[in-house]
């Protein structure tokens, strides 16, 4: 059974940082692409970064690019979402996931992604 367990998220003040975890359990981690997704109150989720399976590609959203760095760790099974300069509008659940196998992951689309966590909120005060 596929699990992941999202972590570090917390309170922060504008202009800080934070770096979310997702340790995983279950996979073949080291042979499936990752992503980050967040979701606001009253907002659809939405896309934040992804990683191809070895690292050497990487993806993110226009609102997130050059602050946020998406990486992993393959001999320890977990991806991490470093989160720099952010901003009040960063604030909401992260959750990281597992690409279905075989899909267009790349293209960020909620779709393409299987096994999610149970999130871990961030919030960014003004």
């Amino acid at each position: 059974q596929v699990q992941l367990v999202e972590s570090g998220g917390g309170l922060v003040q504008a202009g800080g940082s934070l770096r979310l975890s997702c340790a995983t359990s279950g996979l073949t981690f080291s042979s499936y692409a990752m992503g980050w997704f967040r979701q606001a109150p009253g907002n659809e989720r939405e896309f934040v970064a992804a990683i191809s399976w070895s690292g050497g590609s990487t993806y993110y959203a226009d609102s997130v690019k050059g602050r946020f760095t998406i990486s992993r760790d393959n001999a320890k099974n977990t991806v991490y979402l470093q989160m720099n300069s952010l901003k009040p509008e960063d604030t909401a659940v992260y959750y990281c996931a597992v690409q279905k196998y075989g899909s267009r992951w790349y293209e960020g689309k909620i779709a393409d992604f299987g096994s999610w966590g149970q999130g871990t909120q961030v919030t960014v005060s003004s």
